[in-house]
């Protein structure tokens, strides 16, 4: 019976709207379920003089409570060291003259610049050795195609890697690990 009714209402909805919209909700997410038939569930008989005694225990907890404020547990991240807070060990820099800091700043540029020259002429270096690779190769495949395809492959023995994975091996079983020696300085805080 519902799977009748579903597919009516399906064929109504497709006819009303030929074009989807915005505001009308998909024909395939219409569905319908089975009417639950379930009796709300009862309460249980609580027994007053249990429920007075539980309600007195949390009054006599709220008030021990408001009486002692609780004890903050620092956070030792937060705290600077002593020695690292002293202003007698800041490291004062020498003063340069303007002349050095001119000269300085200049040899910087300097510096910069023959690194720039540098670095453009590696890269032209690389531009070349690319193109004329490319080149090589193209003239390669003129000649032969085994030979194109096989310049192509990588060659093993140019960079010789050999790799072996870990292998499983089973734990020993009369193997007494070592114990070693430590001192556990955490601070335990109660509250």
């Amino acid at each position: 019976m519902s799977t009748l009714v579903s597919r009516a209402v399906m064929n109504l909805l497709s006819r009303q709207c030929a074009t989807p919209c915005h505001w009308r909700p998909s024909v395939m997410t219409l569905k319908t379920s089975l009417p639950l038939r379930a009796e709300p569930t009862k309460k249980k008989k609580i027994d007053p003089k249990r429920e007075q005694a539980r309600k007195e225990r949390l009054k006599k907890k709220l008030k021990k409570m408001e009486k002692v404020a609780p004890e903050l547990i620092p956070i030792e991240d937060f705290v600077t060291p002593v020695k690292y807070s002293d202003e007698l060990s800041v490291r004062m820099l020498p003063q340069v003259p303007f002349e050095e800091s001119e000269r300085r700043a200049l040899l910087l540029k300097e510096w910069s610049r023959y690194k720039l020259s540098q670095h453009k002429a590696e890269m032209a270096a690389i531009g070349q050795a690319l193109q004329a690779q490319r080149e090589a190769l193209q003239e390669l495949k003129l000649e032969s195609e085994e030979l194109y395809w096989a310049a192509l492959r990588p060659d093993p023995v140019l960079f010789p890697f050999h790799h072996q994975g870990p292998s499983y091996t089973p734990p020993k079983d009369k193997y007494q690990p070592p114990e070693g020696k430590y001192s556990d300085i955490t601070k335990v805080y109660t509250q």
